[in-house]
């Protein structure tokens, strides 16, 4: 189905993959509520959230832009609100935003640890809790949150614990909510890549150009997210979505479109379970 006329509700929306996704949507004609905290120039991120509607009007659809800290309830109900009051609803919540750092237990700051929690669990909990009332009088309610399938393997724990336990606190939104609102008819699921994505958080964080080069391109994630979004919220539920299979499924066999010119092997992503890797035929590089 089209998503033209639905109003989607998207943390972190302001670069990267929550703008991707956004744009992906708005060709339809969708409305895009692009919620993060950037509003002025950052010096080491590109983009904001009025940067970002333009985008999303220049690709199709409407927009409107909210300075959100989603770690504060206040704001969130505000969001909630300007969205309603703008667009009459809600129709998909798009749980994007998140926070990182890749350090071990005692080079982890309680102020880092708070943040992750905060803005990846909470904000994810807090977000469909507040969009709960409109997401139930939608005809196509979905949430999708950006986070990785529940592999409790101790590989993905040792190294840096307290984002592990954030970003899997998003996952286990999915597994409690998509259970508690079948009866509402929504579509819970989580989405996650199968490489790394070349976002601000590879370039400055994970390992600069380098890294960023064999990543694939976020758009990747867009397509994919959009597949889930054009499902039956009452069907599709309940998933950890992988991007490049849930494009597969769609019939792409032509994944050279997400890549850097010339780049045909890539990084692998954290959280992805092994059995993921044996099956997909991309060359990845797996260093964990």
């Amino acid at each position: 189905m089209s998503l033209a006329g639905k109003t989607l509700f998207i943390t972190g929306a302001s670069r990267g993959i929550g703008l991707e996704i956004g744009k992906k949507a708005a060709a339809d004609g969708a409305n895009i509520v692009i919620v993060a905290k950037t509003s002025e120039p950052h010096p080491k991120l590109p983009g904001t959230i009025h940067t970002a509607a333009e985008e999303v009007r220049a690709a199709g659809g409407q927009a409107l832009a909210v300075v959100c800290d989603i770690r504060d309830e206040e704001a969130v109900e505000r969001a909630v609100s300007m969205a309603v009051e703008e667009f009459g609803g809600i129709d998909i919540l798009v749980n994007n935003a998140s926070a990182i750092s890749l350090t071990p237990t005692e080079a982890t700051p309680m102020k880092r640890y708070d943040l992750m929690h905060q803005v990846n669990a909470r904000g994810t909990y807090l977000c469909s809790q507040k969009a709960l009332p409109w997401l139930k009088k939608s005809t196509h309610p979905h949430i999708l949150n950006m986070s990785p399938p529940l592999d409790m393997s101790p590989k993905w724990f040792g190294p840096h614990v307290a984002y592990t336990m954030a970003k899997y606190g998003m996952s286990m939104c999915v597994l409690g909510m998509a259970e508690e609102f079948r009866e509402y008819g929504i579509g819970v699921n989580a989405l996650w890549p199968l490489t790394a994505i070349d976002t601000s958080a590879v370039r400055n964080v994970l390992g600069g150009d380098a890294m960023a080069k064999v990543s694939r391109l976020p758009q990747i994630l867009a397509d994919a997210a959009y597949a889930i979004l054009s499902s039956d919220p009452k069907t599709c539920t309940g998933n950890f979505f992988i991007d490049e299979e849930v494009l597969r499924d769609e019939g792409v066999t032509d994944f050279s479109r997400y890549a850097h010119e010339g780049v045909e092997e890539f990084a692998a992503d954290f959280f992805v379970p092994d059995e993921v890797f044996e099956r997909s035929p991309t060359r990845v590089m797996r260093p964990f």
